[in-house]
């Protein structure tokens, strides 16, 4: 497991359904921040709709696919560092893109078996 990034559903286990939280431990900017996830959207095999507040207010959303040979997977992300991070969004705006493509690759080598 990556220590940076701990995944853990909070509540009862099953599929994911409005008002569930996952709750996401991750490094960001040389910072730990633990904080939840709140499913606001869910339509089940096609996409699921996010809540964050921290490090800043995020709206997620994950879309998928069907696509030849396997599945599309598309991450949106919208949101705004606020004053804490105001200063610093272009840097934000890139680690942002870094970490969602770090948890592209992690998913991608969950579900293809891969070490």
């Amino acid at each position: 497991m990556d220590r940076g990034h701990h995944l853990e559903q909070a509540g009862p286990p099953g599929q994911a359904h409005r008002g569930m939280t996952v709750v996401r431990t991750a490094r960001f900017l040389g910072r730990s921040f633990t904080y939840g996830y709140v499913v606001t959207a869910h339509e089940p095999d096609r996409s699921v709709d996010l809540h964050v507040d921290k490090p800043f207010p995020m709206l997620v959303r994950y879309q998928l696919a069907d696509a030849e040979g396997g599945t599309e997977v598309a991450i949106h992300a919208t949101g705004s560092p606020g004053r804490f991070f105001g200063v610093l969004t272009p840097l934000m705006r890139k680690q942002v893109h870094r970490s969602i493509s770090a948890d592209l690759d992690r998913l991608r080598s969950c579900l293809e078996g891969a070490p």
